[in-house]
């Protein structure tokens, strides 16, 4: 018999639990990466409790964002979704993704940042980044290196209308380290920058090593085929 959605969102929430068990961790916040997949996917999760939901693709997440509006516009479950952008972002871009995500997971240079702030209504409050490390020093991956996070930070911390919260990272396949690696980076930069008071989020793990992450310190796991199915 196939699972529904509901059956294997659970299943992925129960694997956390047994994660953050096993590590002695409190809890790991899922973020359900809902790119490709449809609102009404969206809404039913939403309903059953689920409050974070991951888009890579800012005219398809606009798209979605407006029919959940319609289909649940006296829901407080679906008022209370938390979008997170987890996409590359062009400089094109930054205005849509200022006015209407909660977090931003992928900022790899201060220009993008800048202009996240810059864009951010006023009436939103700030706008929770993450820094996206390329760990691997992969041709292939965006991010920044390990070596220029440093700079990064110190221009970042700068703006009023950005909360930084710590960093995302996409390992390589090969790698086996990576969780560990970044957990370091996220701890010594905590300790050099007590300033930085809501530095309290590593995003890191997927459908497939989620466990492993949530071992090594990460504080939330991205998971998109696991809770929805094969993208099409």
């Amino acid at each position: 018999m196939k699972e529904t959605l509901l059956q294997r969102w659970q299943q992925v929430t129960e694997q956390i639990d047994k994660a953050c068990a096993d590590s002695n961790r409190d809890s790991v916040t899922l973020l359900a990466v809902s790119k490709t997949k449809p609102a009404q996917m969206i809404v039913e999760l939403a309903q059953a409790g689920q409050v974070h939901f991951g888009e890579n693709y800012l005219q398809e997440a606009a798209e979605k964002m407006a029919e959940i509006k319609e289909l649940g516009a006296s829901s407080p479950a679906t008022q209370a979704i938390v979008w997170h952008y987890i996409g590359h972002i062009q400089r094109n871009k930054t205005r849509d993704i200022a006015e209407n995500f909660d977090w931003v997971h992928t900022i790899e240079r201060d220009i993008i940042a800048k202009r996240l702030n810059d864009q951010r209504p006023d009436d939103l409050g700030k706008l929770n980044v993450l820094v996206q490390v390329n760990i691997d020093n992969e041709d292939s991956k965006s991010g920044c290196l390990p070596s220029e996070l440093d700079k990064l930070i110190a221009t970042i911390k700068g703006y009023d209308k950005l909360s930084l919260r710590g960093l995302m990272i996409i390992p390589s396949k090969e790698g086996t380290d990576a969780f560990e690696r970044t957990k370091k980076l996220f701890d010594e930069i905590k300790q050099a920058h007590p300033e930085l008071t809501q530095w309290d989020t590593l995003s890191m793990g997927m459908s497939g090593d989620m466990e492993q992450a949530i071992a090594q310190g990460s504080t939330m796991v991205r998971v998109g085929s696991a809770i929805f199915g094969a993208r099409e």
